[in-house]
């Protein structure tokens, strides 16, 4: 099933002409994908991460449509515009992580069902980037990829991970995998946090780009994870971690000051990511695509000369 679905363009800050989509995956749950025809040196996919949705990335479809790439972002099941699972909405929760590449193929799908430029290219962040990951082990039609933050692990102590695993493993046969995680708020991290120390960005005005987006549309704003989406990440980041690394050229981005991932886990991948190179920014924090425009710019640079 496709149908129209509500794209919010006054908050975007993206190229006009986006048209969004209610597309429904094999399992049935309704996701949401945009769709952005630039010109025809192929389509970047963009995978966004946890609690994140199409509108926050409109700054990035217009460097893109600009270098000459078409665009589709994707709201994932549990967040954003789609479906969620849970009668308290506002906590992120999944069933299986693979579940995942349900959404990822609907995607495609609607770019293939709407004849949108090939080849297929990807821009996969933080969790995004654990769901990229395997898409890129699965698929052979995604050519190269960009990953800013990706989540091949999670960033913990290791008294906090072994408490993590725990009670998480117990969560789904004690049934109360929907319950939120300790330590995590029903309200979206960028709407409590001050921009002080704050670990998404170093630049105050995507900080406040980004609350604004949430205040003004606060049905996208999503908090903590359930516990049940805390035992699958961690299962399928570990899953991923005894894969061999694909085949497809790779750029990886992360910030120096990086404290929401697992910052050995993204080192470890790519050393041995034989067509793969990793970048540190200095400085930067999590969300790299989010950070000042110089950072900004040279990531569409990578991507603009790796996607040829």
């Amino acid at each position: 099933m496709t149908a129209p679905a509500p794209l919010f363009e006054e908050i975007a800050q993206a190229p006009s002409g986006g048209t969004a989509y209610w597309v429904s995956s094999a399992d049935g749950v309704r996701i949401r994908v945009a769709l952005w025809r630039g010109g025809d040196r192929g389509t970047v996919l963009i995978f966004p991460g946890r609690t994140e949705y199409i509108e926050k990335y409109g700054p990035t479809a217009t460097d893109l449509i600009a270098k000459g790439f078409s665009v589709a972002i994707i709201d994932w099941r549990g967040q954003g515009l789609a479906h969620r699972f849970l009668k308290e909405p506002l906590i992120g929760h999944v069933e299986k992580f693979t579940d995942f590449q349900h959404d990822v193929r609907a995607m495609i799908g609607l770019v293939e069902e709407h004849d949108f430029p090939k080849p297929l290219s990807l821009i996969a962040h933080s969790m995004g980037g654990c769901i990229g990951l395997r898409t890129c082990l699965e698929r052979e039609d995604i050519t190269a990829v960009v990953f800013t933050g990706p989540m091949w692990g999670i960033a913990a102590t290791p008294q906090k991970r072994l408490l993590g695993w725990t009670v998480s493993s117990l969560s789904r046969p004690g049934r109360f995998a929907h319950l939120l995680t300790p330590g995590t708020a029903l309200e979206t991290y960028v709407r409590i946090a001050p921009f002080e120390d704050n670990m998404l960005t170093t630049d105050p005005d995507m900080f406040n780009f980004m609350k604004a987006q949430l205040d003004a549309h606060p049905e996208l704003a999503l908090g903590g994870p359930s516990l049940g989406w805390v035992n699958e990440a961690l299962r399928e980041c570990r899953k991923l971690t005894q894969r061999p690394s694909p085949t497809q050229p790779a750029q990886i981005f992360m910030g120096s000051n990086e404290r929401i991932v697992d910052v050995d886990a993204i080192h470890d991948r790519a050393a041995r990511w034989q067509n793969g190179e990793l970048h540190v920014i200095d400085g930067g924090e999590h969300e790299v695509l989010m950070e000042k425009a110089e950072t900004r710019a040279r990531i569409i640079d990578a991507a603009d000369k790796l996607f040829t």
